[in-house]
């Protein structure tokens, strides 16, 4: 790790700050109850010498109710001025009452409301209600179910939730697959996210990053299966406390967790023609620790046909490229997860966690190629690739949280990521007549990715209406990529480094330290403003071995955010927003190992890529008429210096070769509209539809070799609709299709496509468990995409089709004891989310290969407790 002088003296002060600052304030001896979402209500009552104890026992069994949220108002007053939660014997006291008449509320998961009214407190008052019989809202049995019936979507003050756990269909599935179904999202046919046109989305795991999402968020969508899938969170304006990266958004996905006391184990069995998928999850619960064991695993096949006609353009000739290719993709992954938290005492809990993570991709491809000068026939070739992208990845993080009073509160964070990538292709080239072996070809190209956080924050009210946050950040990245070219005349010959392109290796350092503050203030009028501001220092340093070092200097920013939203007297809620992003490169986009895996489509990265900066403007309104909800939002946003993928002739042959350069101007204005209907109680119709007009320039190579400026622009349309039927006995239905449109490229358009499923799922009698089918696109063979991409050098028309009809059987059932237990506050976790990823909008042109990396994840961290 270079350059760790530079950012620890920042945090060290910054850690030193708020440890002051804490110890300012002692702790009052009993755990405050968990903050909402929402704007907070604060502690401003006056203070005496009064007291108020009491214990809290169940109406039925008689036991203490550990953990039961107390809450003191003053009796004529909605906003509470004070509060705690019971110990493990149920036990609580609130002291330091000023004189008055109060009310106290008691509440708790499963119990009903409580609420002790005409509380009067005189001088030196001690109010001992002794115990106190709290009553359950629903049955005590020896096992208990919790039957949830949140909608399948939610709109919350700064972000939209899908409910993914709630879907019948996406059972055996993967993340991807999930990620179709959530407002304003859209996911191509290889996985690639984009969040409202754009592509430049930060994905986070449990408001953490991960590893995984290294080489490509679309392989690893493709490693999360959709049953561990609890709700996927979608946040457009991020505020100051998150990283500033991410220009087009932040993507949380949240994994299912078990919050009861004692010990359980899930089985997840599922099978198709398309894939199969095993998950065996085990909890642990007792008293102030909790253990969390699971292993997910995933097999997934899927066949592919395509055909390129390709034409590159010289001012003396043109060469026209004729391609046929068949593939075959096959993949299995494993995720291992072991989670501890524990404790300490009412007012601090340490929780720890490791992800392991294996995965092993192929893709195998049958190319035939013609290529033809002047309209005649030059020669004709045909290749097998077999192309390998393996990793192993681990995170580790340990966090700690301290309460001292409600609201007030101190984190700090540390984790460990490593990713071992080897992204590798074999090429065998053979005569037209598919027998004779011409030569082979081997890439190898091993990726290292390690990369260490620290992170503090801190958080206080100020009177009864406001907050303010701050707190620091260092992240330190170490990034290697070696690769090099072999070749061999035929079978039996040995590999020797090829001449043309040798050995090389990318070094890549990345060092950023933040700090950021933050305020919100709720007006009794109901507007809630949020605003803030994030400093950010990024040092780099990076050398080739062919080139030497690279001089990319160091750069700060300065990314302000606002948000502001007002609760109407009809119910509905009006939002609007302003938030600048950075958008840093990943290693897939810097690294310059050169995949040739498809000989007519090169691709390149580019270590000299500056990050690109944006600036976000929303509007958005949300409500419910009668039974229907429904969500309107308009956009802007302006990019510039952006990172944009660059297509042009390569040599003679008339391959086109793809790299990155920092030559585009972005324009996206945009609306979401999204609607869920409750037909009746048990059968309910959502859906939405996206529409972005973008505008985009650069600069290409002409035909008189010079740079020359390129534009396109056009709209971008995608759509979804979804349905659910709950029926008798257990039994349940759902159907969905997506729909997105051609995407705009600065050099063509990419190709729409359209999906649609069917799930039924049978829940057994004891609730332990279902069985349930599903199947998509089974009226046709698959999904068909065309990509037509241009410009003076080259013109190129590529035909896809994923022969991915189909069919799955899922099994689940869950063995074990449970009961309530409280709902713990965790310590908060670092999260990075920063760094760029390959272009999405490839238009299908990598055709498998080694042109992977290792840098992916890297900043923003949402506080919030979920």
């Amino acid at each position: 790790m270079k350059n760790l002088s530079t950012f620890l003296p920042l945090f060290v002060a910054l850690l030193w700050t708020v440890t002051a600052t804490g110890q300012q304030t002692p702790p009052s001896g009993n755990r405050p109850p968990m903050p909402s979402t929402e704007a907070p209500a604060l502690n401003t009552a006056p203070k005496g010498n009064n007291k108020i104890l009491g214990v809290v026992i169940d109406s039925l069994s008689k036991q203490p109710v550990e953990f039961a949220t107390i809450a003191l108002y003053l009796k004529n007053s909605d906003t509470p001025v004070d509060g705690t939660t019971s110990d493990d014997k149920g036990k609580f006291e609130i002291s330091g009452i000023a004189t008055g008449d109060y009310r106290l509320v008691i509440s708790f998961i499963g119990y009903r409301d409580k609420s002790l009214n005409d509380l009067r407190l005189t001088k030196n008052d001690v109010k001992n209600l002794g115990n106190i019989s709290f009553a359950q809202s629903v049955s005590t049995l020896k096992e208990v179910e919790i039957v949830g019936t949140t909608a399948l979507i939610e709109e919350k003050v700064d972000r939209t939730v899908y409910n993914a756990e709630k879907d019948v269909t996406s059972k055996g599935g993967d993340a991807s697959e999930v990620l179709r179904k959530v407002p304003m999202l859209s996911v191509d046919l290889d996985g690639n996210v984009s969040l409202r046109g754009s592509s430049n989305v930060r994905v986070l795991i449990n408001n953490k990053p991960s590893t995984i999402m290294a080489a490509s968020v679309a392989d690893a969508l493709k490693q999360i299966p959709a049953d561990m899938i609890k709700t996927v969170e979608v946040i457009t304006s991020p505020s100051a406390r998150y990283d500033a990266e991410g220009s087009g958004g932040i993507i949380n996905i949240v994994t299912k967790k078990n919050t009861l006391q004692g010990l359980t184990l899930n089985v997840d069995i599922g099978t198709g023609n398309r894939g199969s998928n095993l998950g065996l999850n085990g909890s642990y619960r007792k008293g102030k620790m909790g253990f969390n064991l699971g292993g997910h695993g995933r097999l997934f096949y899927n066949p592919a046909l395509s055909t390129l006609e390709q034409t590159t353009i010289t001012p003396s000739t043109s060469i026209r490229t004729l391609q046929n290719t068949e593939s075959f993709d096959r993949g299995g992954f494993g995720n291992y997860n072991l989670s501890w938290d524990y404790d300490i005492s009412k007012n601090q809990s340490l929780s720890a966690s490791a992800r392991l993570g294996a995965r092993n991709f192929g893709n195998e491809q049958d190319i035939a190629i013609s290529l033809f000068q002047d309209q005649l026939l030059k020669s004709s070739s045909f290749r097998k690739v077999d192309s390998k992208n393996n990793s192993g990845s681990i995170d580790f993080n340990i966090d700690y949280l301290r309460t001292f009073k409600p609201r007030r509160e101190w984190s700090i964070s540390a984790q460990y990521s490593r990713n071992d990538l080897t992204n590798n292709f074999d090429s065998d080239v053979f005569a037209e007549d598919e027998i004779s072996l011409l030569s082979r070809i081997r890439n190898l190209n091993g990726n290292l990715n390690q990369e260490t956080t620290f992170q503090t924050d801190y958080q206080t009210p100020i009177g009864d209406r406001q907050l303010v946050e701050f707190g620091g950040k260092t992240i330190l990245r170490d990034v290697d990529s070696d690769y090099s070219y072999f070749l061999a005349k035929d079978a039996s010959d040995n590999y020797t480094i090829d001449p043309n392109r040798p050995a090389g290796a990318l070094d890549y350092q990345q060092n950023v330290a933040a700090g950021y503050l933050a305020y919100t203030l709720q007006t009794k009028n109901k507007y809630t403003f949020k605003l803030g501001g994030r400093y950010e220092y990024t040092d780099i340093n990076a050398q080739t071995v062919e080139n030497g070092n690279i001089d990319l200097p160091a750069y700060s920013n300065f990314v302000p955010s606002l948000n502001v939203s007002k609760n109407l007297k009809s119910g509905f809620i009006v939002k609007a927003g302003y938030n600048r992003r950075i958008q840093r490169p990943g290693l897939q986009q810097l690294n310059p190992n050169f995949n040739n895996a498809n000989p007519q489509n090169i691709s390149v990265g580019n270590p000299g890529l500056s990050p690109e900066l944006t600036d976000n403007f929303e509007l958005a309104l949300s409500g419910n008429i009668k039974k229907t909800y429904l969500n309107f939002s308009i956009f802007r946003r302006i990019t510039d210096n952006a990172i944009s993928q660059i297509r042009k002739p390569y040599d003679s042959t008339g391959a086109v070769i793809t790299t990155f350069e920092n030559v585009g101007v972005q324009r996206a204005w945009g609306t979401n509209l999204f609607g869920n209907f409750q037909i009746t109680p048990k059968w309910t119709i959502n859906g939405g539809i996206d529409i972005v007009y973008a505008f985009m320039e650069g600069r290409t190579t002409g035909l008189n070799g010079l740079s020359e400026v390129v534009t396109n622009e056009g709209i971008n349309i995608n759509g979804r609709l979804m349905t659910q039927v709950t029926l008798p006995k257990g039994w349940g239905i759902q159907g969905f299709s997506f729909m997105r449109g051609s995407q705009v490229q600065l050099q063509g358009r990419q190709g729409g496509f359209g999906m649609y499923s069917l799930g039924i799922r049978k829940d057994f009698k004891n609730k332990k468990g279902s069985i349930g089918f599903s199947s998509e696109n089974f009226l046709t063979k698959g999904i068909r995409m065309q990509t037509e991409l241009s410009s003076p050098t080259f013109t190129q028309l590529m035909d896809t089709q994923r022969l991915n009809r189909g069919f799955k059987v899922n099994f689940n059932y869950r063995i074990g004891k449970m009961s309530f237990d409280a709902p713990r506050k965790k310590a908060k976790s670092v999260e990075n989310d920063d760094l760029k990823a390959g272009d999405d909008n490839n238009g299908g042109n990598n055709g498998g290969g080694a042109n992977g990396g290792g840098m992916q994840g890297g900043g923003g961290r949402n506080n919030r407790q979920k």
